[in-house]
């Protein structure tokens, strides 16, 4: 036990170490790079499956969740044009459309269909920070990102309780704590949004200027931990909450520049390369080729995946007229790679049976493939 322990932290710590450095050797995003390294050590036996990494893990998704809140800028998307919402309103509601048809078309399972509407911008905050958070594209993929992953972890939240308890009044309960949570963060907001506008001077004194205590970190990850702990009570979806703790930074603290620079060194330096890793340690590659179902789970994972990205390409044609069609083509792009949410929904499903191990795989694999296919038609493009 001792020993097999001793492997897994020195395996995680040079592929935390080392991912970054033939990420940039073979020109694919790191995150991509830490999943495909993490199948193939656990293919050697070098990762097993250990509960203290699978916690850590699983923090690193929560933790990814935390930063993809706090790059939302609530003022941004409240002050932004009518006809830019309205647009990427249609835009989402289109990609849900063109995800059902396919989904009919192909006999996709319920799992797969629910799973390819999903939108996610946490890796949309790599792509800001390589080509800048002004790139006109950028902007709008930030809007339109924001109303789909609320959107897509409220779905989620439904989706969890409904494979946990059914379609049943527990379930009607259930989405009833999920409403009074919602309106109570809401009133919360408002609450505080009036107590900073009458006592601006708060704000330092939470977050002084001269901080040799690290309080803004400390304020931030109780921030984080608290929401974690209303959603474990109510026994509803915890990325939920760790979204929200994000945005509530950003919204309240968004003064404080080096605060998320600060919070994004912990995650993308240790936590997520470490959930990555135990993504791809998940996709076990023995069971692929003892069980000969290698055809089928590359066949599927590539019909899944160009489904989801020309659903989002078609829908983008409401974006022309806005952006310009380049622009708009970049938008669709870059919000055709919903990682974690395609993990997590994955995941969910084969806990509660409701895919079996080839859809799960299928969907791993595209949440690889999409991430490769889009980040390199961008860098194409652009």
């Amino acid at each position: 036990m001792t020993h097999s322990n001793i492997s897994l932290i020195l395996t995680l710590s040079f592929l935390i170490w080392g991912s970054p450095f033939i990420a940039k050797i073979l020109r694919l995003p790191i995150p991509s790079v830490e999943i495909i390294l993490g199948s193939i050590v656990a293919y050697f036996g070098f990762i097993s499956d250990n509960q203290y990494f699978n916690l850590v893990a699983e923090v690193g998704f929560l933790y990814l969740m935390f930063l993809a809140g706090m790059e939302v800028d609530l003022k941004q998307l409240t002050n932004s044009p009518k006809s830019i919402i309205s647009k990427s309103i249609i835009f989402l509601m289109l990609i849900v459309f063109f995800s059902i048809i396919f989904g009919f078309i192909f006999h996709l399972n319920n799992i797969v269909i629910i799973s390819m509407p999903l939108i996610s911008i946490g890796l949309l905050a790599t792509l800001s920070k390589t080509y800048g958070k002004d790139a006109p594209w950028i902007e709008i993929a930030f809007i339109a990102g924001v109303l789909g992953e609320i959107l897509s972890i409220t779905a989620l939240t439904i989706f969890d309780a409904a494979n946990t308890t059914g379609f049943n009044m527990e379930l009607l309960i259930k989405m009833s704590y999920l409403v009074l949570f919602l309106i109570g963060i809401y009133l919360l907001y408002k609450s505080l949004h009036l107590l900073f506008w009458w006592f601006p001077e708060l704000k330092k004194i939470i977050i002084p200027k001269i901080d040799t205590s690290s309080q803004d970190i400390r304020l931030a990850m109780s921030i984080f931990f608290i929401l974690i702990a209303i959603m474990l009570s109510l026994h509803l979806e915890v990325a939920l909450g760790s979204f929200i703790a994000g945005i509530a930074i950003s919204v309240f603290f968004h003064h404080e520049k080096k605060l998320e620079d600060k919070m994004s060194s912990l995650g993308f330096g240790f936590l997520i390369p470490l959930f990555f890793i135990h993504v791809g340690a998940s996709f076990d590659i023995n069971t692929l080729i003892s069980q000969d179902i290698v055809k089928n789970v590359i066949g599927g994972a590539f019909l899944i995946t160009f489904l989801m990205i020309i659903s989002r390409v078609f829908a983008a044609i409401v974006l022309k007229s806005i952006s310009g069609s380049k622009n708009a083509l970049l938008v669709a792009l870059s919000l055709s790679m919903p990682l974690t949410l395609l993990v997590a929904v994955a995941t969910i499903g084969y806990e509660t049976k409701s895919i079996d191990l080839l859809i799960y795989y299928q969907l791993i694999l595209a949440s690889i493939l999409e991430t490769l296919i889009s980040m390199t038609i961008i860098k194409i493009l652009r």
